[in-house]
């Protein structure tokens, strides 16, 4: 973000949490949120999806990622002591506050979890092949 601020880069895809304060000091100027609607905390900066990009999305996501084979007694306490805290006023305020959402309660499971890493997996594989970007 300093960067982009300093003039060194000419654009970046950062979470809003990063760029929210950014924005709303007038350091930088947000073209779209990389997401299929709108976020409730930028109302008037239109998705990517609106812009003509359909079917995109590259939202910021966090997890805890356990090794595998761990037991699931240790999961399922992980997992309901973590919505636990997500569901507090306290903490739903905060991510409000810094423009992150929480994820809808139908995709917090550790099943669905495991889906979505697979699809991320593929969706962004393709392209780093394409664009034969390597981690160095």
């Amino acid at each position: 973000m300093q960067d982009l601020i300093a003039g060194r880069f000419d654009y970046l895809c950062a979470a809003a949490s990063t760029a929210v304060p950014q924005m709303q000091g007038n350091l930088v100027k947000a073209i779209a949120i990389l997401t299929k609607v709108r976020s409730p905390i930028l109302p008037n900066l239109e998705s990517a999806h609106e812009q003509g990009l359909a079917d995109f999305e590259a939202g910021a996501w966090f997890a805890f990622v356990l090794p595998k084979g761990t037991p699931a007694a240790i999961v399922q306490k992980l997992h309901d002591a973590t919505v636990a805290t997500m569901n507090t006023p306290g903490v739903r305020e905060r991510l409000r506050e810094v423009g992150d959402e929480l994820v809808a309660p139908e995709r917090r499971s550790p099943e669905y979890l495991g889906k979505f890493i697979a699809s991320e997996i593929g969706k962004w594989a393709a392209l780093l092949k394409v664009a034969n970007i390597k981690a160095e």
